[in-house]
């Protein structure tokens, strides 16, 4: 008998989705960063509409997402969720390709909607795993699934740049098309879903998805704590190149820095998600969660005294260490708290709140700094962290939730 077959179906899922999230990740990180200057081939823009036009590029996509996520959440859990999977990364596929066709900035904006509203992989990647991953196991499988999505957005930036630099930037979007077509391949052959659609009463027919869950509080908080983790991480995106450059004093290779500041917390969170994952298993995933929002604070508030790039992207590491603590920790909260029949339409409603403040965190870093200055920001993001641990320390009070995993 060979070892695939000795494997269990979930980790076999587990495996094939890992590759579909890593997919998913490149592709977008591989033509994102490079979707202002795209846009700048695209006709002769005035700085301040370039740059409204590229905000609108970049969030039309997360705000789509926001609103149509919970349909599509509740339709998995009714139809299952591989087909929700193959729906994502088909759509996207064509969508990305077309992007690179894009003969105007609204038409590419149109395309960008439509990536959104249709969007979804890894979150339904995350539900489908969740569904059936033993529960003694699924911080390992949650922070393992992760490493493939940050992985990708690590080493997408490298080969987008690489091929912008060379071919132009309309093929970094063909890339993101191909990548997705792998994803849909890998999904369709080597993902199985034994789906067995619930059965529901009539009085249960238009029931809450969240009717099941006992820890209300506790669920709710780690879907707000989701959003306030994406606006966090995210806020400090538009301005970290301009703080890099003023710690640079404007000389240097400062692309080159920028890049290695950017990437320093996907580095930290690859090392770290799995092993982090796996000791909520053992520990408890409450106190995981609760440290990495401690960590996340101790490591956002110094970088406001920053004076060299060493400093920042030191401070960065320990970031993307807190991040590893967060985001898979917050999806096994879930889990553990959630019948297996409303799953994806909970996560579905956690990645609404993520794209709300994958918006809300870059438009309040763009406000602050603009007003104020670049250090500010991180001001602002260590306040979103202890908004953060309060609504996490008052949720688990209010249930009545002791820092330990159930059995």
């Amino acid at each position: 008998m060979s070892t695939r077959t000795k494997l269990p179906q979930w980790k076999r899922n587990l495996y094939a989705l890992w590759i579909g999230n890593f997919a998913t990740g490149a592709g977008a990180s591989m033509s994102l960063p490079f979707l202002p200057l795209f846009i700048s081939t695209l006709g002769n823009f005035p700085k301040w509409e370039l740059t409204l036009y590229a905000g609108i590029a970049f969030s039309v996509t997360f705000l789509s997402q926001a609103i149509v996520s919970p349909l599509w959440g509740k339709m998995a859990d009714r139809t299952g969720r591989k087909p929700m999977l193959m729906r994502a990364a088909i759509v996207m596929t064509i969508t990305a390709t077309l992007t690179g066709l894009s003969p105007n900035v609204w038409v590419l904006i149109f395309l960008r909607l439509l990536q959104g509203a249709f969007s979804g992989y890894v979150n339904n990647a995350y539900a489908l795993v969740a569904s059936e991953v033993p529960i003694d196991q699924s911080g390992a499988a949650m922070g393992t699934l992760t490493t493939g999505n940050v992985g990708g957005q690590l080493i997408g930036p490298i080969i987008g740049g690489t091929i912008a630099g060379i071919f132009g930037y309309r093929i970094p979007f063909y890339m993101f098309g191909l990548f997705m077509l792998i994803a849909s391949l890998i999904t369709l052959f080597g993902v199985k879903e034994d789906f067995v659609p619930p059965v529901k009463s009539k009085n249960q027919k238009d029931q809450s998805a969240f009717a099941g869950v006992k820890q209300i509080h506790v669920v709710w908080a780690m879907i707000i704590s989701s959003m306030l983790i994406q606006a966090a991480t995210n806020s400090i995106n538009p301005i970290i190149s301009l703080f890099v450059k003023e710690l640079m004093h404007n000389s240097g290779n400062i692309a080159f820095a920028s890049g290695i500041v950017a990437a320093m917390p996907g580095i930290a969170t690859l090392i770290s998600a799995p092993r982090l994952g796996a000791l909520g298993d053992h520990i408890g995933p409450q106190k995981v969660l609760i440290a990495g929002l401690l960590l996340s604070g101790i490591a956002f508030l110094p970088m406001f005294f920053t004076t060299t790039v060493i400093m920042l992207c030191g401070l960065r590491f320990v970031v993307g260490i807190a991040d590893a603590a967060l985001l898979p920790v917050t999806q096994t909260v879930m889990t553990l708290d959630t019948p297996t029949e409303a799953i994806s339409r909970i996560f579905s409603y956690n990645q609404s709140f993520q794209a709300i403040g994958s918006v809300i965190g870059p438009m309040l870093a763009s406000a602050v700094a603009g007003i104020l200055d670049y250090r500010y920001v991180f001001l602002m993001t260590t306040v979103l962290v202890l908004i953060n641990l309060s609504v996490v320390l008052w949720a688990y009070r209010k249930d009545g939730v002791k820092l330990k995993l159930k059995h």
